[in-house]
């Protein structure tokens, strides 16, 4: 069979795999790209990824939070130079501003305005690609952090066991440690509740069938698997993740050892992680 160039870099992109095996992978997959991402995850080739995409377009993303919700907003262009462009970052600024006045309400349309005189000024195609809102209560707390020149941004959202924990110097230091945290880890999930049945189903096929090329007992074949699983949901689920400032300690638990130390409690709720370019789901 013929396997297009175009779809073993494709591949390869997904999945971190060496060119040949992504080569080798599709012809066994007769060109089904999903099959052959699968079988190389069951071979053990392809890179752990927290969260999937591959970046295919140029861009920036901007928050802005207010006193009712923040927002989380990709806008994306042709080119990195653009990106860096000072009315164009000024555009992303207003449309979250927009934004939070607009509320859950807003609409991509809302925006095309802005967009079209962008368009007119800098003569290259902008779009606004996605956003999303987080609520703030009176007990919560929205934190936000933009990675260099806006090629990864994320929103947290903490929920506080009283008002005044918001002001309290440490609580805001180790939150902006956590938005930092979710920016270099890209988590996939929350939590493991909030892993669906069939995404734990697909995982463990997988693990079983590389589990399986020890050659060892059913019995210790689960344990293995089992054990594979936990490794990853590690990896993928926010507060299972080792901090990135002390990897002996797991994100719940340095949460845990806050709430102590400021004779309170504070949980993660929520949180938005975007990737200039990365596929939607």
């Amino acid at each position: 069979m013929d396997i297009q160039a175009i779809e073993v870099k494709k591949l390869r992109d997904k999945t971190g795999a060496g060119i040949m095996d992504c080569k080798k992978a599709l012809m066994e997959a007769l060109g089904d790209f999903v099959k052959a991402e699968r079988l190389l995850k069951e071979l053990g080739l392809a890179t752990v990824k927290k969260k999937a995409g591959r970046t295919t377009k140029e861009g920036r993303v901007f928050s802005s939070i207010g006193p009712e919700r923040g927002v989380l907003a990709e806008v994306s262009c042709e080119t990195d130079f653009v990106a860096k462009n000072k009315e164009f970052k000024a555009m992303g600024e207003e449309i979250c501003r927009l934004a939070l006045d607009r509320g859950q309400g807003a609409k991509k349309e809302d925006f095309d305005p802005l967009l079209q005189e962008a368009i007119g000024k800098i003569k290259e195609n902008i779009e606004l690609r996605r956003f999303a809102f987080l609520t703030a209560g009176a007990n919560d707390l929205l934190v936000d952090y933009i990675h260099g020149e806006g090629n990864i941004g994320v929103m947290v959202k903490f929920s506080l066991s009283h008002p005044a924990l918001k002001g309290n110097p440490r609580v805001k230091e180790v939150c902006f440690d956590l938005a930092l945290h979710t920016a270099a880890f890209s988590p996939a999930f929350l939590s493991k509740d909030k892993v669906g049945a069939s995404y734990l189903k697909e995982q463990e096929e997988i693990f079983m069938k590389q589990a399986q090329r020890l050659g060892k007992p059913e019995n210790i074949l689960k344990g293995i698997v089992q054990g594979k699983l936990n490794k990853h949901l590690a990896e993928v689920c926010l507060l299972e993740q080792a901090f990135v400032k002390d990897q002996d300690l797991k994100v719940s638990k340095l949460l845990g050892n806050l709430g102590r130390e400021v004779g309170g409690k504070i949980e993660i709720n929520d949180y938005l992680y975007y990737k200039v370019g990365e596929e939607l789901n």
